[in-house]
């Protein structure tokens, strides 16, 4: 068993910008954006289950809150069957069941048809997850954007995986959106949410791969530009772009391919 630490630095943040929370707080209660902050770190496995909770007083030292709010907030996560509190000893992180029901395993996806049938769906979710995500996003998470799609861009230069960054990129957005069942879905999908996972990326890029990626570079930009603006509309409507885009150009490799398969005119 393992104690969770307390965000690194966190302290230093919350004494050099107090109102950090309660200005956020003005649009969303603090407890809810406390129970977000939480919950990213123990979906990106910084926080492991069987862990310990940092105690109350580390939270409300680490995030310049109340009592009151890390109460609320741990209150919420014990609802949500993420922690539970073992009286006179402290509060620990669960295993998380697998995910039931619900079940969406882009790795069926098989032909073009099928890769363009995911698009669709991921144009209708992740479109709405940026315009929540530009509502409710932290400074957190914009840097975190920003972070990722710079190496996104490096990788592009060296002509190395740009895939890994790519699926971080959108889950970040689904993160921001705060609500865990836009990251659920993405999550499930993995990395084959990303059409050059499965469809040969010359194909999409017409020959030139390094420009077609600087292209999706560009639109993720618009994108985060929007969520860091919180401008919700931009940030749907950039978002929708970059996924119809994305579509298109797999369409259009798709119609290309059936083109040079059809037998010749007699």
């Amino acid at each position: 068993m393992h104690a969770c630490q307390p965000p690194a630095g966190a302290a230093n943040r919350a004494r050099e910008n107090p109102q950090r929370m309660r200005s956020i707080g003005r649009a969303r209660s603090l407890s809810e954006e406390l129970v977000q902050l939480m919950s990213e770190k123990i979906r990106r496995k910084e926080w492991k289950p069987g862990d310990k909770l940092p105690t109350e007083a580390e939270i409300m030292q680490a995030y310049g809150v109340s009592r009151t709010v890390v109460r609320e907030a741990i209150s919420r996560l014990q609802a949500a069957r993420m922690v539970e509190t073992r009286h006179g000893i402290g509060t620990f992180l669960l295993e998380q069941p697998p995910l039931s029901p619900l079940h969406v395993d882009a790795k069926d996806a098989v032909t073009m048809l099928d890769v363009m049938a995911v698009l669709e769906l991921r144009i209708t979710i992740e479109a709405e997850a940026a315009r929540l995500a530009a509502l409710r996003r932290t400074e957190q998470n914009v840097a975190d954007l920003w972070r990722t799609l710079a190496t996104f861009e490096t990788q592009v230069k060296l002509g190395g995986d740009t895939v890994a960054t790519d699926v971080e990129f959108h889950k970040q957005i689904a993160a921001a959106a705060g609500n865990r069942y836009f990251y659920d879905i993405l999550a499930q999908m993995g990395a084959t949410i990303i059409p050059r996972t499965r469809v040969n990326t010359a194909e999409l890029a017409h020959g030139d791969q390094k420009a077609y990626l600087a292209r999706v570079h560009r639109e993720h930009e618009e994108i985060c530009d929007a969520i860091a603006r919180r401008d919700a509309d931009g940030a749907h409507e950039a978002m929708h772009r970059h996924l119809t885009k994305s579509r298109e150009r797999l369409r259009q490799a798709y119609l290309a391919s059936k083109d040079m398969s059809d037998p010749p005119v007699s």
